[in-house]
């Protein structure tokens, strides 16, 4: 009988303790944040370090539709980009890149004509309201794409505007800005994508979080250093109350951290398996959330040490359950989860209601496949408690969503016969995962 079912990747198993150095590309979240910034800037900027991914590919790609000239070398490491006006009567694919879909409206309502944004399939269930509403608010005209524009006001009073992909944006050449309220509890992502381009608005703006949590806040900040780095005035009056003044952006020479968040997975594998697994490039500080895993990882069973860069983490292979609250970081937790469900116990993992909202509903879909692999999980009003243990070889789900299938590989590291279905969509923030993932196990995997 022959199957229908789209081929898995089988997960290497680790047959003795792990002793690898993984080199990490450059962080999606800086390169997507150096590339817009990039786009807006008042001369030309060169990235080096940056990620080459299907995210980034996205951005650029983007910016690209609204005219700014991106040129690519060393493998899409170093990327020279030459700011141009904002070009309307375009259309933008997003993919399924939370950055492009969020990042990209503010800078299209700085083109000359109507902007088209849409995404995959799954990218049209991704909130987008917030940062929509924003904007119109600001007397941005937004519909929802096949809709006509209003011939009377450019946008209604309250700031009514669509909630998901597809959407118009209808640029005039300029964002008056001002003061405006934005509820982020669903993503950090909408007060980011304002910020970025909140030097070009006329009045610059001033903008207030109104919702009761602010997930990943670390990615703000992150946001907030990207641009004062480049010359742009932010100050932060009030917690969650920001003020970035008009003015220019400055170009030059920008270079981009390893991606610490994709580290999580790679170190992660040295307590599945046991063994050492080093990181070079390691920051002394950074707004990146993965800064979080030393200390993350020491809780969980780890002994990790930084030397001259260079981060050391060792495991026994046996990993301690633990009560975390993830909400500075909450793309670590499918990482964190996929050794909750190996560790011996109940591990709590708390503050990542927004996780609903990612490539897929993370929290769920965790759930699900910590079943499916035999083990136990509940999901929680604002995250996941997991029973530890039990857990045998299934073939995991991935719904398109990169942290789910290295979630699954960490998974398979101590269980043997687990497969990774699309384990390709890795791509989207970590070229060659699978060839990296055979890299780390060397000569003590199958």
């Amino acid at each position: 009988m022959v199957s229908n079912l789209p081929p898995a990747w089988p997960a290497p198993t680790a047959t003795g303790p792990l002793d690898a150095t993984v080199t990490i590309p450059g962080s999606k979240s800086l390169t997507n944040r150096a590339l817009p910034l990039a786009a807006l800037a008042s001369e030309p900027t060169t990235i080096r370090g940056a990620l080459s991914s299907r995210d980034a590919d996205l951005m650029i790609a983007a910016l690209r539709a609204l005219g700014t000239q991106v040129e690519s070398a060393d493998r899409g490491t170093t990327l020279r980009i030459t700011p141009a006006p904002i070009t309307g009567g375009r259309r933008v694919d997003a993919g399924l890149a939370g950055t492009v879909m969020r990042f990209v409206p503010p800078i299209a309502a700085l083109a000359d004509g109507p902007v088209t944004l849409d995404g995959d399939p799954a990218a049209r269930k991704r909130p987008m309201g917030p940062v929509l509403r924003a904007l119109a608010a600001l007397g941005v005209q937004i519909t929802a794409a096949g809709d006509q524009p209003s011939t009377s006001a450019p946008a209604s009073s309250d700031g009514a505007a669509p909630e998901y992909l597809p959407v118009v944006v209808h640029g005039t050449g300029q964002v008056r800005g001002g003061e405006i309220e934005v509820d982020a509890s669903a993503s950090s992502q909408f007060v980011s994508a304002l910020l970025l381009a909140a030097p070009r608005f006329t009045e610059g703006l001033t903008l207030a979080h109104i919702g009761e949590v602010l997930p990943s806040k670390p990615h703000i900040d992150m946001t907030v250093a990207c641009l004062r780095e480049r010359g742009v005035a932010v100050t932060e009056s009030a917690d969650g109350v920001w003020r970035v003044a008009p003015g220019p952006i400055s170009g030059g020479e920008v270079t981009i951290e390893p991606d610490l968040s994709n580290a999580a997975p790679f170190l992660a594998a040295a307590l599945a398996a046991g063994g050492t697994v080093r990181i070079p490039g390691w920051p002394t500080a950074s707004t990146q959330p993965g800064m979080l895993l030393p200390e993350i990882l020491t809780r969980m069973g780890a002994q990790t040490d930084v030397v001259d860069g260079l981060l050391t983490v060792t495991g026994t292979g046996t990993i301690t359950p633990v009560d975390l609250d993830l909400s500075a970081a909450g793309e670590l937790s499918p990482t964190i989860a996929a050794l909750a469900a190996l560790a011996d116990g109940v591990t709590h993992l708390r503050g990542i209601a927004h996780l609903r909202g990612h490539e897929t509903n993370r929290l769920a879909a965790l759930v699900t496949e910590i079943t499916r692999l035999g083990g136990h999980a509940d999901e929680l009003p604002d995250g996941l408690v997991i029973h530890g243990g039990g857990l045998r070889g299934a073939r995991v789900e991935t719904y398109a969503d990169h942290r789910m299938a290295t979630f699954a590989a960490v998974v398979g590291m101590a269980v043997p016969e687990v497969g990774v279905v699309d384990v390709a969509t890795t791509a989207k923030t970590i070229p060659d995962f699978p060839g990296l993932w055979h890299e780390l196990l060397g000569g003590s995997g199958n």
